[in-house]
């Protein structure tokens, strides 16, 4: 099983990096569009991000319907664990 914390504050500093927010103003909660001001473009960088910190492979479509970082640390931790 994944260890969700370690996951967390992977994805929150992935987040960071890339949208250029500092991580402790994300939360579970934040949606990345509405509250992060993701525009398109990042977010198949952040799809990027995640697969090169985690090294696993996400599939595109799933992996943009999510919506915010609760939702992203769960759809990750799913393939961490595989």
């Amino acid at each position: 099983m994944a260890d969700m914390q370690d996951v967390e504050s992977r994805v929150k500093q992935v987040t960071s990096d890339i949208l250029g927010v500092p991580v402790d103003q994300i939360s579970s909660e934040s949606r990345f569009v509405q509250d992060l001001n993701a525009e398109s473009i990042q977010s198949i960088e952040l799809v990027a991000g995640f697969e090169a910190e985690f090294d696993i492979e996400m599939d595109e479509d799933e992996a943009l319907e999510v919506k915010n970082v609760g939702d992203a640390i769960t759809f990750i931790a799913k393939y961490v664990d595989e």
